[in-house]
């Protein structure tokens, strides 16, 4: 298995911080968001991750390449504690640019030659999630079968299925079809999509045909995706854990109150700020 990451948007929802920096070095504290998603992926086991960038986010690369100028002041301080917490993740890790916002079919071609014939597991920065068992591990035990693909769920309430893609499964538990932000009261699940997926290879072929349609415009993976739930190739998996969506405004600021309550070294006296903030 092989780990690609989606990272090469505009973040037009946090302008005019995402000008100058890439909403998935957006910090939890001190840590960007980028880098959950690549520990979540080695500690599920994968080793050769892709992360899709475009020309606006070179941060990226440069945070997990190795801080040699970093690396001298500590080592003559003696620090190993600040020598472990820049040490680069110990993971393969390559780029690419998507040259053209076409959309996310377009970016996942370009993962094509990088998947050699393996499945990938597809993420999504905006969602992170704390789990006893990674999320990617989580979906790669749901694989029974390289033609697998595998959709990352979660129940959603009735007024918020318009905000998601939503599947719905036949009798076996496979996924009959995926509906992108259906309306209120159109369709009969709750299961909403989230940004974590395991592709086949067969995704590939399907994902040019689309790309054929419209030459020269955005084309998106539902589509494809719903071809190969039509074969009987798609499962939904709700995974367990607490999931953190950072990608807009209000959901990261929550998400840092929740990330801060997590931490057993800030907790306490954070607890005690939001009580007395919550007091006035």
């Amino acid at each position: 298995m092989k780990g690609v990451i989606i990272a090469a948007g505009y973040g037009t929802r946090f302008l005019p911080a995402t000008k100058t920096v890439p909403k998935e070095m957006f910090p939890l504290i001190d840590k960007p968001a980028i880098s959950f998603i690549v520990e979540e992926f080695i500690d599920s086991g994968i080793e050769d991750i892709l992360i899709i960038s475009s020309r606006r986010k070179k941060s990226l690369e440069d945070y997990f390449d190795r801080e040699v100028e970093l690396e001298s002041v500590f080592t003559k301080e003696n620090s190993q504690k600040k020598l472990e917490k820049i040490k680069p993740l110990k993971a393969n890790i390559c780029f690419i640019r998507q040259q053209e916002m076409r959309g996310t079919g377009d970016a996942l071609l370009l993962a094509q030659d990088f998947a050699s014939g393996s499945q990938i597991c597809v993420a999504y920065p905006d969602d992170i999630v704390f789990s006893d068992i990674p999320l990617t591990r989580q979906l790669m035990n749901a694989c029974t079968s390289a033609e697998d693909t595998v959709l990352g769920v979660m129940n959603v309430a009735d007024n918020e299925i318009d905000r998601y893609g939503i599947v719905d499964t036949n009798d076996n538990g496979r996924v009959s079809k995926l509906v992108e932000k259906p309306a209120i009261g159109s369709v009969k699940s709750n299961l909403a999509v989230i940004g974590r997926y395991i592709l086949s290879t067969e995704i590939f072929p399907l994902l040019i045909e689309e790309k054929k349609k419209n030459p020269s415009g955005e084309f998106f993976q539902i589509d494809p995706i719903n071809k190969l739930a039509s074969m009987g190739k798609v499962k939904s998996h709700a995974f367990s854990g607490i999931r953190l969506d950072v990608g807009d405004p209000l959901g990261y600021l929550k998400a840092l109150v929740e990330y801060g309550l997590m931490r057993e070294d800030l907790k306490d006296s954070f607890f005690s700020y939001l009580k007395k903030v919550v007091s006035r």
